[in-house]
């Protein structure tokens, strides 16, 4: 049987972090990689993951496959994920509504997406074709967003949803991307909370972002993962579970990595707040 994530909290996997979270009487209920990172054949990060993985849950989340791309996606960097997903056989496996390659080139940043028809059948084909090489279902990472396009013809919501209903893949919600686009966009978070398709989150993603401003001076808020979770995004997590009930909820650092007590701190406020609501409100996925 599958091996299933609890509605608790995770955390993102560094390896300087393995002695440390095994030693501790904390127990964090999940680890997540990225599939980036475990994609050679062996060696010292496969030998840790494996005993990590003996006692902790595991998500694979993947930054690499450009969903979004124009060009199709790359068959070698599926394969290698496909490697990785058999080998250790993770709870959950999720990647991001977003392209970073061009032709032979590969970009560091997670590019939008234009919402619009032709971009939403591209994306669902890629997602098929995933989900049909991996044999499961994967979940699918809402965006942060700096720019928007003139040409899309639907909300950013609207595009997830049909995501969502015509290939049957999850959600994973992050929360802090909704908090950051809605401030560069001028948005209200709640309001995109209210049209968000939460029947179909599987996990959410808490993470620190920085704070700057544009050329017009207004505020620019940068997805950075180089902080602890700001208190407006811990706000949003208490209304997503007010809706939602408990759900597996990572803790996203990847830059500036503290040591493991300052992100064990992280988790436990969510599991503190995950103690606060009962069971999923929102009963099991359906075509909505």
């Amino acid at each position: 049987m599958k091996p299933m994530l609890p509605p608790r909290s995770g955390a993102g996997f560094k390896p300087q972090h393995a002695d440390a979270i095994l030693s501790d009487d904390f127990r964090i209920g999940f680890l997540e990689v990225h599939a980036e990172n475990y994609m050679g054949a062996g060696g010292h990060p496969h030998r840790i993951l494996t005993r990590m993985r003996e006692d902790f849950p595991l998500s694979v989340h993947g930054v690499g496959l450009s969903i979004g791309s124009p060009k199709g996606l790359d068959s070698a960097h599926l394969t290698r994920l496909k490697a990785v997903v058999d080998r250790y056989q993770p709870a959950l496996v999720s990647e991001h509504l977003a392209w970073s390659t061009h032709d032979d080139h590969f970009f560091n940043d997670l590019l939008p997406v234009p919402y619009d028809e032709h971009t939403l059948n591209r994306v669902c084909d890629h997602i098929d074709h995933v989900q049909d090489v991996l044999e499961r279902k994967i979940l699918l990472e809402n965006p942060s967003t700096y720019v928007a396009f003139e040409a899309a013809t639907m909300s950013e919501t609207d595009f997830i949803r049909a995501i969502a209903r015509r290939t049957g893949c999850g959600l994973l919600l992050d929360i802090n991307n909704v908090h950051v686009s809605a401030t560069n966009h001028g948005y209200d978070a709640l309001d995109y909370l209210d049209e968000f398709p939460l029947r179909e989150v599987e996990e959410i993603h808490l993470a620190g972002h920085a704070a700057d401003e544009d050329d017009a001076g207004l505020p620019l808020l940068i997805d950075s993962h180089d902080r602890a979770v700001d208190d407006v995004v811990w706000s949003l997590y208490r209304e997503v579970l007010a809706r939602t009930g408990p759900l597996p909820t990572l803790i996203e650092w990847d830059n500036d990595v503290p040591d493991w007590p300052i992100l064990r701190r992280e988790a436990e406020r969510a599991d503190a707040i995950l103690d606060l609501f009962g069971e999923r409100r929102l009963g099991l996925r359906h075509a909505s």
